[in-house]
């Protein structure tokens, strides 16, 4: 080996030496700095550990729920997000946080700084169990902002910001690695069912011409009632838009759904006696809603799945660094007076009714509902009493109906000769202008008795809209009904027949004090041998009973109560005017008095001849024509 490759070869090893110590080196310094890695991590759990430990300390319910969530199944690998302290927050553990007044308690999670349950206090559900407006793990209330990517506020779990939070404030914040920050501050109001929440946007990259953000909101509601018909018939999704006479409203028993591209001020998941309300004083500009409703055999307990997806316009100020979007919700009882004083026309998702229909629920049945039950708790005893007070209301209406048909009843040996005089159905025209002229000499009005019924029919809807939508009846007991807003099933089965499985007893003694009604006022009258006039006495007697019966056996007993009282009183009153008031042997006299002297025709009789006239005339014409 020559000099020359000697001299090589030592170069070549004092090269490689000279690599090796400078690996070796940048390893030791390497793990000398994942130590101080790792000791400051150490530190930071022991810390966190601290904080954990105190705070378990103080809220054993709250650990309890994270602990059987800790409990799950593994969730997804979270997406790869470009911003650091993202990622972090896709993967963070979630925290829950409570806000409790005299009327609410609220949980919030810090996944997505959205409500986790929602507990109504003072209430129970039909099966005495605690009354979650907001069931926990299955509400989604979500915000996307677009700064610059697409940020959905549920995918993250925002940071507790204890310093900032009290017993009726709490804040959430999630940070980004430019210094911007989402941060969601929800108040509970001092004995109120109201949550205020304000979305702060702070030093955030907004897309060009990002003048808007998206709101998700989607809530499972479950079933708090004893009837699952009445339930979901009073049961909807309801949507305001600014200054419109009553909301819009999709469900009521049937699933759907409806996109607007409107100004919406707030919107609701009702229940038949419970609602959630959100609302944006900036108003919403586009809504998207949803509901379905869970079938009666579903094993979860559920009622609807409501889904309201929503958006609303932001302003980004030149300079600003600070964008607050307020939003308002109603977490409570669908009580008229209570929503009413919220001011924002909550009130309005009560069903009370049309213009004429609701205006007489408004001033006169709720006001003297609430007066009678500031004397009397008993609600059997303020239903029997507000009947007595609505019938003498009606009163002087009735009394034409009763007295008209008292007259009637004295002139039925009348009428019964008028019908076998003119027997044959070609002499009808003849027999009605005979009837006319008796009806005249009595002094009888054959609209008598039906333009009073008229009047009166607005009370009995209006009455049959307020009792099932009245949550003053819910769960009230009287004698053999125990909730007085749901059927009170005296009788019941595990089948259905002709679509029942039980009998509302109220609904029951309703049915046959029409019948008996009807029977009376049938009496009244004189039997007719047109097949038409048969009919319609056959189903008033028979078939309107019955159809009611199926109508109310699943609807409050409140309402087949009413209905019981009203008809009881109805016949009372027609017995007393029969009885003492209408003397029918003035009538008689009054007809035979007048039976020798021509009666003054009517213009509406003179109408009616000479169209008789004029129908003589034309058939005549027919026939020469022949």
């Amino acid at each position: 080996m020559d000099k020359n490759s000697i001299i090589g070869f030592v170069l070549i090893a004092l090269i490689m030496m000279g690599i090796f110590g400078y690996q070796s080196r940048q390893v030791k310094k390497q793990q000398e700095y994942q130590a101080q890695l790792d000791s400051i991590a150490a530190a930071e759990a022991y810390a966190q550990y601290q904080l954990d430990s105190a705070w378990r300390a103080e809220h054993p319910v709250e650990a309890a729920v994270a602990d059987s969530l800790s409990q799950e199944p593994a969730a997804p690998v979270a997406p790869v997000y470009s911003d650091s302290l993202l990622n972090l927050a896709a993967r963070a553990q979630e925290q829950l946080i409570t806000l409790s007044n005299e009327k609410l308690e609220v949980v919030f999670t810090t996944k997505g700084a959205q409500p986790y349950s929602v507990l109504v206090k003072d209430y129970l559900t039909y099966g005495k169990e605690p009354l979650y407006l907001l069931q926990a793990g299955k509400t989604q209330l979500g915000y996307t902002v677009y700064a610059p990517s697409a940020i959905d506020t549920r995918k993250f779990v925002f940071q507790y910001v204890p310093e900032a939070s009290s017993d009726s404030t709490v804040v959430m914040r999630l940070p980004m690695q430019d210094g911007g920050y989402i941060e969601q501050t929800y108040t509970l109001q001092k004995n109120s069912y109201s949550v205020n929440e304000t979305l702060s946007l702070v030093n955030m990259n907004f897309q060009r011409n990002s003048g808007s953000i998206d709101i998700n909101f989607d809530a499972t509601i479950a079933r708090m009632e004893k009837g699952y018909k009445n339930e979901t018939q009073y049961s909807r999704l309801n949507y305001y838009f600014p200054e419109d006479k009553k909301p819009a409203n999709i469900g009521n028993g049937r699933s759907g759904n409806k996109r607007f591209s409107n100004n919406i001020e707030w919107f609701a998941f009702q229940q038949q006696f419970f609602s959630a309300i959100m609302r944006a004083p900036q108003y919403f500009t586009f809504g998207d809603f949803a509901i379905d409703f869970v079938p009666k055999e579903d094993a979860s307990g559920d009622l609807m799945n409501c889904h309201a997806a929503m958006r609303t316009a932001i302003t980004q100020t030149r300079g600003a660094e600070r964008i607050d979007v307020p939003f308002e919700f109603y977490f409570g009882p669908n009580s008229y007076k209570g929503l009413k004083a919220y001011g924002h026309s909550y009130e309005k998702v009560i069903p009370l009714g049309g213009k004429i229909i609701g205006v007489f629920t408004k001033y006169v049945i709720i006001p003297l509902f609430d007066w009678l039950h500031r004397f009397i708790d008993n609600f059997g005893i303020i239903i029997l009493l507000m009947t007595i007070f609505i019938k003498i209301v009606v009163l002087p209406f009735a009394y034409k109906t009763y007295s008209s048909s008292a007259k009637m009843q004295a002139l039925k040996p009348f009428m019964e000769k008028i019908n076998a005089k003119y027997p044959k159905q070609e002499d009808a025209m003849k027999k009605q202008q005979e009837t006319m002229a008796l009806y005249k000499k009595a002094g009888v009005s054959p609209m008598g008795g039906c333009l009073p019924m008229l009047l009166q029919m607005p009370i009995l809807w209006a009455m049959f809209r307020f009792f099932p939508a009245s949550i003053e009846l819910r769960q009230q007991p009287f004698l053999w009904a125990e909730d007085l807003s749901a059927y009170d099933d005296v009788i019941s089965w595990n089948f259905s027949i002709l679509g029942m499985d039980h009998i509302s007893l109220f609904a029951l003694l309703m049915a046959v004090s029409m019948f008996f009604y009807s029977k009376i006022m049938q009496s009244q009258t004189t039997a007719s041998n047109d097949p038409n006039a048969k009919m319609m006495n056959a189903m008033s007697l028979y078939m309107m009973p019955i159809m009611m019966f199926f109508i109310c056996n699943s609807l409050s007993s409140g309402l087949s109560y009413y209905y019981l009282l009203s008809n009881l009183i109805t016949m009372v009153e027609t017995w007393i005017i029969r009885k003492w008031v209408v003397n029918p042997d003035e009538v008689v006299a009054k007809v035979k008095a007048a039976e020798n002297k021509p009666v003054p025709k009517s213009k509406w009789q003179q109408r009616l001849e000479e169209a008789q006239r004029m129908q003589r005339e034309m058939e005549k014409q027919n026939k020469k024509r022949r």
